[in-house]
């Protein structure tokens, strides 16, 4: 189920309101975990058993840390390891096999490893299981071991605003929440304004931008000229950012509706000037989680200068290698990774001296170039369509303007603002009762035209929801 469906806006929605500010307040929890629950199996039934599976089990490691004595650590490393390998048997076992058997057909070995496996991909499942991990990490270093109820444990894992697309919330973070929470008028109103931009964000300019991509990239690449090759992956760029920041909009919105506070997961990372900048901005969570959970373990950059380098190039590549079971993803990761290395070898200093529009430039280039293998898996095709965007000297491919129309237009230009703080700051100031209205009436509106485009509109997907 889909935030931006009507199925979800009309109907589960309201129902989950009604019942959850209806009931006492012993119930609110148990009331959210069952719509949880429904909400998660309305994307199917097989889903959700693994789901459970994976809830219970997390729930009896995180008691066995929390009560055991001298074996807490062997819990944890038990709880881990499961999560790993749940993780990596149903998003990543698949990819072992086909790159096993390429192996073999290279080397002309008359052996196929499982020929034609396909395994389903539980939705959220890459969310959740860093959630469980985060979990049981948090108990085993906690001074103040606090009794571990499998109601809390369950809501925690399977809170149905950030359950199958994150933002990857924090057991620190929300446990007291759980607990102990106040719903306010002024925390729903904000939940609901929030809710409705991202709305907007997702249905109407993501959309938008998505069937731009599409129409582009289904042209032959070597038929595309140097412009439409660039519109193709800025709109990309535009897609993927209000896509998964409408949606974490959504998500933080929803969790205010029912008294929740969940942590921002974007930050405008398109005004970075810097790529180390870039990932403190974008996918604030999963970044976060990589650095505490990863990048710290293994020695962050307290260890020697080459050591350091090491942790940043892991980090990157299981960030890339989380995104999918690619090599493209793999490579996106390792490329991101290489720049962050570039710039703290010294490259950054530079940087800084130089004027915003340069280093802007130079982080925009390398975020778009880095967008196409993120968009186009096929890694030869990936390099064919740099190739175009660079070939400046091309005079006879089809133009962006052949892709361009007025409504495509004004949608790039309210993405371009919308991808800055402009519009961000000039609501911050200081109310007015008449600012107050037009701003009611804008959301309004906005609620209302992303209706519309539901309705009217077929082209509704979700990038995030694959991974």
């Amino acid at each position: 189920m889909l935030f931006s469906s009507l199925v979800f806006i009309f109907y589960f929605l309201p129902a989950i309101l009604i019942a959850y500010y209806l009931s006492p307040k012993s119930w609110k929890n148990y009331i959210l975990l069952l719509f949880s629950f429904i909400f998660y199996a309305w994307g199917g039934v097989s889903y959700s058993v693994v789901f459970l599976i994976s809830i219970v089990l997390n729930y009896f490691f995180a008691r066995g840390i929390s009560n055991s004595k001298n074996n807490s650590k062997a819990w944890l490393r038990g709880g881990i390891f499961f999560n790993i390998a749940l993780l990596f048997s149903f998003k990543y076992f698949v990819f072992l096999v086909e790159n096993i058997n390429n192996i073999g057909a290279f080397f002309e070995y008359d052996f196929v490893l499982f020929d034609k496996l396909k395994i389903l991909l539980p939705l959220g499942i890459s969310f959740y299981t860093f959630q469980q991990m985060s979990m049981l990490w948090h108990i085993y270093g906690s001074e103040v071991k606090s009794k571990i109820k499998f109601s809390e444990t369950a809501l925690y894992i399977g809170f149905f605003p950030q359950l199958v697309a994150g933002p990857i919330v924090r057991y620190n973070d929300i446990i007291n929440q759980i607990r102990s929470r106040k719903e306010t008028i002024s925390l729903f109103h904000s939940g609901v304004e929030r809710f409705i931009i991202g709305l907007f964000k997702k249905v109407i300019i993501a959309n938008a931008c998505g069937l731009l991509v599409d129409t582009i990239l289904k042209s032959e690449v070597e038929l595309l000229s140097f412009s439409a090759a660039w519109l193709g992956i800025v709109a990309y760029a535009f897609q993927i950012y209000f896509d998964f920041s409408g949606y974490s909009d959504m998500a933080i919105g929803l969790g205010r509706m029912f008294g929740f506070e969940i942590l921002e997961n974007f930050n405008f990372p398109y005004i970075s000037k810097s790529i180390r900048e870039f990932w403190r901005r974008w996918h604030i969570s999963l970044s976060t989680w990589f650095r505490d959970y990863v990048y710290i373990p293994l020695g962050g950059n307290k260890s020697s200068v080459n050591k350091t380098y090491r942790n940043l190039l892991i980090v990157f590549l299981l960030t890339g290698f989380w995104h999918g079971a690619t090599w493209s993803f793999v490579f996106w990761g390792v490329y991101h990774g290489s720049f962050i290395i570039i710039e703290r070898l010294g490259f950054s200093r530079v940087l800084e001296k130089l004027p915003f529009g340069i280093s802007w430039l130079y982080s925009s280039v390398v975020i778009l170039v880095g967008w196409v293998f993120f968009r186009i898996e096929d890694f030869g095709e990936a390099l064919s369509f740099i190739y175009e965007m660079f070939n400046f000297t091309k005079t006879d491919g089809v133009s962006a303007l052949s892709f361009l129309n007025s409504e495509n237009v004004v949608i790039l230009l309210l993405a371009a603002i919308l991808s800055t703080p402009l519009l961000a700051k000039l609501t911050s100031m200081k109310s007015t009762n008449m600012f107050l209205f037009m701003k009611n009436s804008a959301l309004i509106l906005m609620f209302i035209y992303s209706v519309m485009a539901i309705n009217f509109g077929s082209y509704n997907p979700f990038i995030y929801f694959k991974f």
